[in-house]
């Protein structure tokens, strides 16, 4: 913990650590797989930050990565040279926009299994409700971005085959859940993974999502890069994080996962991959003021590569 922080608290913390009652480690998805609930996101971590990641060691066992990440290959490594059996790991990898045709995903998973060294994964999702075409770059397939259901076919083939234990999306609002929910799916969307924090919290999407039985995951959760600084700082989190003797990054992961999510924060710096495991509960009072605090702004999404794809609309209009 930063001692720079604790010296800006004007009171001595009247609780710590270790009397707050912890929050689940784990949520149960409807295979009955449980899935940890808070995740070493190893998005925009370059060549060697992976490697040198201390995360199993601190007793991460869920690592979400992705194909166009570039960096499954090292993840693969790590996983390798550690002592933790296959089976206490929960993998996630994502298929990318440009796989979405059905005759490519066992490809495009097949490639990521062997860049991992594993024969399954325990979590897969379609990375963006975006499909582009095999030619050119970034072209959209409308097809298939009108319709996902046999991209997904697909997917469900890859359960069945054992290559996947349970499959998802990322990215999509509630009108693409739904255009794909409509159809006679054989599994249900396990998850769906999406920019979501303070300056983002998306309330409505969140209560659709427990009432719909679909658990959400959270990229991003102490805000994009630029945003860290300033979610750390926000008032109501450092009176939070003073009067309860834990650290800011700790009361917004906590937040994160009380409000029903699971959380993905990334780090590479060893100390604070080990403090974003620690999640506590937060006084009901507490909660709901970080609650009010997070919906009393315009929400700022960060990620939105509508307008980098030249796509002809805004890949989150509708919701």
């Amino acid at each position: 913990m930063s001692r720079r922080f604790w010296a800006t608290c004007h009171t001595v913390p009247q609780r710590n650590s270790s009397t707050l009652a912890k929050l689940p480690s784990h949520y149960t998805l409807p295979s009955g797989d449980k899935i940890p609930s808070v995740a070493l996101g190893v998005w925009q971590a370059s060549k060697g930050e992976v490697g040198n990641a201390t995360a199993l060691t601190a007793g991460y066992r869920h690592i979400d990565g992705a194909w166009i990440y570039r960096n499954e290959e090292e993840v693969g490594q790590v996983l390798k040279a550690s002592s933790v059996p296959r089976e206490e790991l929960w993998l996630t990898s994502k298929l990318w926009n440009s796989f979405h045709a059905p005759e490519d995903v066992e490809t495009a998973l097949d490639q990521s299994l062997s860049m991992l060294g594993t024969d399954y994964l325990d979590l897969y999702l379609i990375h963006w409700p975006i499909a582009f075409k095999k030619e050119g770059n970034n072209i959209m397939d409308e097809d298939l971005t009108a319709d996902p259901y046999p991209t997904w076919q697909k997917l469900e083939e890859l359960v069945d085959k054992g290559k996947i234990r349970n499959i998802g999306i990322s990215n999509f609002n509630i009108r693409r859940i739904q255009n794909l929910t409509a159809n006679k799916l054989k599994y249900q969307p396990a998850v769906n993974q999406v920019e979501l924090n303070f300056w983002n919290p998306q309330p409505e999407l969140l209560k659709w999502s427990k009432e719909n039985g679909l658990l959400l995951e959270a990229y991003s959760p102490l805000g994009s890069n630029k945003q860290v600084g300033k979610s750390l700082s926000v008032p109501e989190v450092k009176d939070i994080a003073c009067k309860l003797g834990i650290t800011p990054a700790q009361v917004i992961i906590s937040w994160s996962v009380q409000r029903g999510t699971i959380v993905l924060p990334k780090s590479v710096t060893p100390s604070r991959i080990v403090e974003n495991l620690e999640v506590f509960e937060i006084p009901q009072e507490d909660f709901e003021m970080l609650e009010k605090a997070a919906a009393s702004h315009p929400p700022q999404r960060v990620v939105n590569p509508s307008t980098g794809w030249k796509l002809p609309f805004d890949v989150f209009d509708g919701q």
